[in-house]
């Protein structure tokens, strides 16, 4: 079968986080204008490859000023560092999922994380072609990253929690076949 390249698209693919506020309560957001491509071989996944780039200037909590906060220097500092950026460096058969093991820069840190990943389905483009679904899911701790802005509670405890949620819906689109020596 051989190393397909997907690209992914964009307009149909999201980011989403969800984080502690004020030690009980759920913020969420998304990010959307992923970019990137995976190099897939549905035959061998282990093989396959992906890389990820996803504009912090798309970032959206639905409160213009939290996300303005958010991608100031406190956090994300977007000017400076516009994108946040995942590089596989392994991929590990999980039964029907996949562990993905791989670098996610945030600013200017790398650091180690695991995706866990499913692939939700491969079918027949609408225009020709073929589109595959991921999903992937982890958790950080952002101090990791130098996302370590936050303020003291008068009864305890923290405004922003440490962890983070992150998921990934993609949709990629067939690229290319190339073919695998043998």
């Amino acid at each position: 079968m051989g190393m397909n390249t997907w690209t992914i698209d964009s307009a149909h693919s999201a980011a989403s986080f969800s984080l502690k506020h004020m030690m009980v309560a759920t913020v969420r957001g998304q990010l959307a204008g992923i970019q990137g491509a995976i190099d897939f071989d549905e035959a061998a996944p282990e093989h396959s490859s992906v890389e990820v780039r996803i504009p912090i200037a798309t970032l959206n909590t639905g409160m213009v000023a939290r996300d303005q906060h958010l991608r100031s220097g406190d956090f994300f500092a977007a000017e400076e560092f516009p994108f946040l950026v995942f590089k596989s460096t392994e991929i590990e058969p999980d039964g029907d999922a996949f562990k993905i093991h791989g670098d996610l820069t945030i600013r200017d840190v790398t650091r180690p994380v695991v995706l866990e990943t499913t692939l939700d389905g491969i079918v027949p483009g609408m225009q020709g072609g073929r589109l595959a679904a991921f999903a992937a899911h982890t958790k950080i701790n952002r101090a990791d990253w130098g996302l370590d802005w936050n303020t003291a509670i008068e009864t305890g405890g923290w405004v922003i929690g440490d962890e983070i949620k992150i998921d990934l819906d993609l949709e990629a689109v067939e690229a290319a076949r190339v073919a695998v020596p043998a």
